[in-house]
């Protein structure tokens, strides 16, 4: 490869560096983003609320040990699935979630507009754009 190879090849990552990095600053600007962050924060500011999420991941998490020991009941079932109804049914919850799932949709057009000319699925081979 030549010097000028060498350069131009520099220049073009630090193009795709910067639209990268001014994609993210846009998507962070986006309403919806910025509503995500807000019911997040609600989410995570109520002391009651994460008490039920605590008590909920502790049920989920006796229900998958016993599920591995092959001790899980129905009952056991009923009893993760109405906590995790109970815990939806919140108000604060039931937005975030929606919210949740309103910017995850979002990101996968993202994501398919940004894969469309290339023969990967960008966000899935990056590791994904959407985990949290």
């Amino acid at each position: 490869m030549s010097i000028e190879t060498d350069a131009a090849n520099a220049e073009a990552g630090e193009d795709v560096d910067a639209l990268a990095r001014e994609l993210g600053e846009q998507i962070a600007e986006m309403p919806l983003y910025e509503r995500y962050r807000e019911v997040k924060a609600e989410v995570e500011a109520d002391e009651d609320l994460q008490e039920q999420i605590r008590e909920f991941e502790k049920i989920r998490e006796e229900f998958m040990l016993a599920r591995q020991t092959n001790e899980a009941t129905q009952e056991d079932l009923r009893t993760l699935q109405d906590a995790q109804e109970e815990l939806h049914d919140q108000p604060k919850m039931s937005e975030y979630l929606e919210v949740q799932s309103e910017l995850e949709l979002r990101l996968q057009e993202l994501n398919e507009i940004i894969s469309e000319p290339l023969t990967v699925d960008f966000g899935g081979k990056a590791g994904g754009c959407c985990e949290d």
